[in-house]
């Protein structure tokens, strides 16, 4: 399937459109699962992404063939790897974390769906490292699942994301980066004259 960049999603007339109300909504709810949720004017998302990723615990970052250059330009170029879909299990092992794009992001839910196509390279990419980083641009975040559901291609390999990897036994002791990535985090790419920067938190 050729790659392209995302379009905007067609909106629910019965939902709240404003896209700073639908921005804050999103990022409210992705910090309320404990990932690190975010909103960025898009000139400062490269420096954004090399401040998340700089620590000595990453090494390498693999990122899609189709990722943008410029949303990996403030990291050293010898720590980015670009993954074809060819990519092997292995080869995906290798990295430390990733920076992908995704489908669309649903404000009231704070979930990211993937669903394998642009800028998001194959589907184990942001399951297996450890440290996942989504870019959501702001056009592609829709109020709820019912109008998500509605825009996504069903025959699609689709992963709904809300917040880092976790599962609980039969005593609730929750444990963090069972199925997927330990550590989320969401930046919202925005217009520069509009974006309104929310700053980094965690809970």
């Amino acid at each position: 399937m050729p790659a392209g960049p995302p379009t905007a999603v067609p909106a629910d007339p019965a939902a709240p459109q404003a896209p700073s109300d639908l921005t804050a909504m999103f990022v409210e709810r992705v910090r309320d699962y404990g990932a690190v949720g975010e909103v960025v004017p898009r000139r400062e998302l490269a420096a954004c992404i090399a401040e998340v990723l700089g620590t000595d615990d990453v090494v390498l970052v693999g990122v899609p063939d189709d990722l943008p250059v410029d949303w990996t330009a403030a990291l050293p170029a010898a720590s980015v790897r670009r993954l074809p879909r060819s990519a092997t299990t292995d080869d995906v092992l290798a990295v430390d974390a990733t920076v992908t794009g995704c489908a669309l992001a649903i404000a009231d839910t704070g979930t990211v769906v993937l669903d394998a196509g642009p800028r998001q390279g194959r589907r184990t990419l942001s399951l297996l490292p450890d440290i996942h980083v989504c870019v959501v641009e702001e056009s592609q975040i829709v109020a709820s699942v019912p109008e998500a559901v509605r825009a996504v291609n069903p025959y699609r390999p689709m992963t709904w994301v809300s917040g880092p990897s976790a599962t609980s036994d039969i005593e609730l002791d929750r444990v963090v980066g069972v199925h997927g990535p330990r550590r989320l985090v969401v930046m919202v790419s925005c217009p520069d004259t509009s974006a309104t920067p929310t700053g980094t938190s965690e809970r």
